[in-house]
């Protein structure tokens, strides 16, 4: 009887060993993010060359991506819109782009979910309505033609739903009663400054450009529109498979991230020319001192995604018909970034209940 009750002991021990075992693993599996057990080889980068990108331009003309990635590949692409970069970034093109906050949500729709997630701000402000001599209230641009970037994305559906609450009609097709047409930023400057156009809604620098350089002013600042002046002008977008796949990837590229904003809060004098520099080297031509430096006083740099605004930020999109309604829960992964925040001590962002953090 005495063995029979040892061996049960030893049986039960046994057991309550395994699931013991079993339990630390699932702890730690909990804390160690899924994937393959290697970096990428390569990862492939989009970005624009605006100064709303600068934490792209700052990670790469300062080395913080490559130092960060290590022995993985860093290959990047230039853009000029959000809704292009969601084309190169649907095809499997690029892994990861800084791209504004309209182009991400209408993708996270558009793929049930499945194309990509945010996983951490980059820039706040830094857009508005800039006008020719002449106009000088809303009452003003019945019969105007405006331009933005392109179709759908950020700057488009911000001037669309703007004009509709002031009870203008617009169309996607061209029309209504002002007409908006999409054009490359240094096309808009081009066709401003020769009369064919009555103005724009973009983010910097072009703002200070056409004012600067077009002799326009400013009729709208987004900033005015938001609460606190507090908007997602761009944000790090990563293909969902790619985060799957190579978790230990998208950190590295987040750890320079947030080391390019550290550094543009901590470097404000010395950040034009490094910004500049970068657009020099990607375009073939810098900007000038005067442009730069007022297109800096409107923007703020953050990890922190604004979460909070997307829903309005759907509704806009959603009635100015360039995107279809649908579910935003799950648009945000900030759990990288606010382990590499929490690492460093710093205050952690929040997804707004939209995703993981």
């Amino acid at each position: 009887m005495n063995r029979r009750k040892l061996l049960v002991a030893i049986i039960v021990g046994l057991v309550a060993a395994t699931v013991m075992s079993g339990c630390a693993a699932s702890s730690n599996a909990a804390e160690v993010p899924t994937g393959t057990a290697t970096p990428a080889a390569e990862l492939r980068l989009g970005y624009f060359a605006n100064v709303t990108h600068a934490p792209a331009l700052v990670g790469l003309d300062k080395g913080f991506f490559a130092k960060a990635l290590g022995a993985t590949k860093l290959s990047t692409q230039l853009f000029s819109a959000g809704p292009a970069t969601i084309e190169a970034l649907s095809a499997g093109a690029i892994d990861a782009a800084y791209i504004g906050p309209s182009p991400a949500i209408n993708s996270y729709i558009k793929s049930g979910g499945e194309s990509a997630v945010i996983v951490a701000g980059a820039t706040t402000g830094g857009a508005a309505l800039v006008v020719r001599n002449g106009i000088d209230s809303p009452a003003d641009l019945k019969g105007t033609t405006l331009a933005t970037p392109q179709l759908g994305n950020t700057q488009d559906v911000a001037l669309r739903s703007w004009l509709a609450g002031k009870g203008y009609s617009t169309s996607i097709t061209g029309g209504g009663d002002v007409t908006i047409a999409p054009t490359e930023n240094a096309d808009t400057l081009t066709l401003f400054k020769s009369g064919k156009l009555d103005g724009a809604w973009l983010p910097e620098p072009w703002v200070s450009r056409l004012v600067i350089d077009g002799g326009a002013h400013v009729l709208v600042d987004e900033a005015s529109l938001w609460k606190n002046g507090a908007f997602p002008t761009t944000v790090l977008l990563v293909n969902k498979s790619f985060l799957k796949e190579h978790p230990q990837t998208v950190k590295a590229l987040l750890r320079g991230h947030v080391d390019a904003v550290n550094w543009l809060n901590k470097n404000p004098a010395e950040a034009a020319a490094v910004i500049n520099k970068r657009i020099a080297a990607d375009t073939g031509k810098s900007l000038e001192d005067a442009v730069i430096e007022r297109a800096l006083k409107s923007v703020r740099f953050s990890v922190d995604p604004q979460a909070a605004t997307y829903p309005t930020l759907l509704k806009h999109a959603v009635s100015t018909g360039t995107v279809k309604d649908g579910n935003i829960d799950g648009l945000f992964d900030l759990t990288l970034v606010n382990q590499i925040l929490s690492a460093a001590g710093a205050d952690t962002v929040s997804a707004h209940k939209l995703g993981k953090e």
